[in-house]
Parts: structure tokens; sequence; C-alpha cells
């Protein structure tokens, strides 16, 4: 059917439902209503797994929110939109994105924030936020929402503030990646830490987010990338994305930000920390070197966690920041993340190494709980 047969009809189609916790997902024909006020259905070409949705579908410290159809990383083309909705049209190419950009609130008139008020991430909520229902059903029972997006269906619906129009030249079976966490750790590097050409960058964490952080290194021209990871099966894969050296903290008998300080002749410029781990991002603050060192957040730790330092590191002019979503607001910023892979300055395809159709979603979840791979990218058409 075209764009223009579906604007304001109900649409069936195959989406990936999980039914429950843990368990496989299973291809159902679900119904997918019309969007509503401030809404775009977006019809999904390509998607991928994220390790956000397998920590959900596992549902690990939450309450479940089951039936749900999962999935953020995407991309597609518009459908049909609702009312007030005046910068997407049908037949616009498009990144759906799990966080958001109203344009109205405080964050996103600030120049220094991406946080929207109104569209930032909420995993707990699986309904629209026009009407509090959702728009997936089957035969009258509701299917749950998952972060605003849920692509793990051939047809859904958005928000338009978390919805990017990105170049139609781009393809989409490379760019739907830039909808999480590679934007994350590339943002993390090129708009946070902001390494100078030539500098030393350690990155903390050498799972997809780790490597995009190492990628915006990479661009950004430091002379030494140096990546610390538990797993040393992860450091020939590493190259790839620029790491020069590498540093597993089991080989030594100190901490690890003592032999990062010994390798750079007092501390690295910059770092990028990418796994939770609350040690972790500690080592990586107190890596860095006094009186320009910078070390950037990017993992999220335990809801209890403290930050244990001593105050000295600060007044010696360390620097410690936070970023969500790399600092991208989602409508603005990702069109300029698309060009940079147009242009030949980003490089995606090394992220992407597995590919599976629509109809084997599991397997790609196979992939990752086994520590297979990067990004697996799913064919809606297939």
């Amino acid at each position: 059917m075209s764009a223009q047969s579906t604007a304001g009809q109900v649409i069936r189609c195959k989406a990936a439902v999980a039914w429950e916790a843990g368990k496989p997902l299973v291809i159902e024909e679900v119904e997918v209503a019309p969007p509503q006020a401030m809404e775009v259905r977006l019809k999904i070409l390509f998607t991928s797994l994220c390790h956000t949705d397998v920590y959900f579908w596992e549902a690990k410290g939450q309450t479940p929110l089951f039936p749900r159809i999962f999935g953020h990383e995407a991309g597609g083309i518009v459908d049909s939109v609702g009312e007030g909705v005046t910068h997407l049209k049908p037949g616009d190419h498009v990144l759906p994105v799990f966080t958001g950009e109203c344009g109205n609130c405080r964050h996103c008139k600030s120049k220094e924030s991406n946080m929207c008020d109104l569209l930032r991430i909420n995993t707990d909520r699986g309904v629209m936020l026009s009407d509090g229902k959702t728009r997936f059903s089957i035969n009258g029972k509701p299917i749950y929402h998952f972060v605003g997006t849920s692509t793990f269906s051939e047809y859904t619906v958005a928000h338009v503030g978390s919805v990017a129009k990105i170049n139609p030249a781009a393809p989409l079976d490379k760019v739907c990646i830039l909808s999480c966490g590679i934007s994350t750790g590339l943002g993390a590097t090129l708009n946070v830490a902001k390494p100078t050409k030539g500098s030393t960058v350690a990155i903390f964490g050498l799972g997809a987010v780790g490597l995009a952080a190492a990628e915006g290194a990479r661009i950004a021209g430091a002379s030494r990338i140096i990546g610390v990871d538990l797993n040393p099966n992860r450091f020939e894969e590493a190259k790839k994305f620029g790491c020069t050296e590498f540093v597993n903290p089991k080989d030594h008998n100190k901490p690890v930000q003592e032999v990062l300080a010994e390798m750079t002749d007092g501390g690295v410029d910059r770092s990028v920390e990418c796994t939770g781990n609350i040690n972790t991002m500690i080592s990586a603050f107190e890596c860095v070197h006094d009186g320009w060192g910078v070390a950037v957040l990017v993992g999220v730790p335990n809801r209890d966690d403290a930050f244990k330092t001593r105050p000295v590191n600060f007044l010696n002019e360390r620097t410690l920041k936070g970023t969500f979503f790399g600092n991208y607001k989602p409508r603005s910023d990702l069109p300029s993340v698309v060009e940079k892979y147009m242009n030949k300055e980003l490089e995606l395809e090394k992220f992407i190494t597995h590919q599976v159709a629509f109809r084997d979603i599991n397997k790609a979840f196979d992939y990752m709980l086994a520590g297979e791979g990067i990004r697996c990218i799913i064919r809606m058409d297939a």
C-alpha cells in the first residue's frame, strides 16, 4: 500500500512481540493505529539490536511490562503524519530515536543541553504521550511500546520530536545504527571530551559504545588511543577503530590509572568511560593529567553507586563530565552525523558484523548474548 492509501487507517503488519521476559520473540500480525496529534507513523526498513533492548527484555532491575515490542535503532520512511506535524511528510527518510527534541522546553532551547523535558528517555512508559494509549494491538489486546520507538515492527508510531529527517541518499542499512549507541560513543568524544589533534585518549570498555568513542578520537586526530578492557579478545578488533595501544587491568598489580599515568608521562589528555562500572569510572577520572585532563562518563552505573575520589583531583584542575546520547540533539544534530558518514569521515561498516532476516530476529539476540560481534542489522523485508 502507498503512504497516501494508508493515511488515517489501521495497518496490519508483522512485528516481533516479547510476550514474556527473557523468552524468544514471536513474529505476530499486529494492528498499528494511525498517528495522533504530533505523531508520525513510520515504515521500518532496517533495525538493529542494542544492549538496552536485551537488558529490558530480560527484565533486569525493572518491573516487567509485557507484551511489548522492543527496538530503538532503526531507519525507515514516513508513512503518514498526525495533526500538527509540519516538517515531515510521507516518504521522508528518517531515524527514530529513543530520546527526543520537542523544541520548546528549556533544554531544547539551550545550546548546552540535549535532555528534552518532554521526550527524555522513559523505559517504564509503554504508551504514547498524547492519550496514554498504545498504537499496537492484537485482536483488541494492547501491545506496549518501548522508549517511544518499538522498531521491531514493520510499522511503528513515534512522537515527531523523536524522529530525525536525514539525507535520502544515505543507506538506511548502515546509518540505522546511529539511532543509539554509536552516536552516544562518538559524541562523547567529539562533543564532550573534545580531544585536540595529537592528544592522548584512553577508552574504557571496548564494546560498541567504546569503539564508537575510539572512532571519535580517530576522527579528532588523537595520536595515541589507548583501549582499556578486561577481555583481550577485543583488542585486535579495536585496532580498526583507531586504538593504538591496549591495557588489560588484570595484567597489572597496581591500579590501572597508575599504569596509564606511567605510560603517558603523568596521565592522558582525555578519557571516555563506557562500562558503567563505578570503579572503572573512578579510574577513568584519576588517569587524566592534572591541569587539563578531562574525563567523560558514558556508562550507566547502578542507582545506588557512589563516586569516591580525593577532592584534590578536582583542585588540580582535572575535569569530570557526563553525557547523554553524546550531547546530540536528535532532530538538529543527527542529520550532520549522517553526513559525516556520507563524506567518508565516519566509518560505519566496521560496526556491522552480522545481518539477519526479520523472521530470524532471535538470532540477533543469540549473537549479543554470546558476545559475538558489534551490531547485527535486521532486514524487515526478509
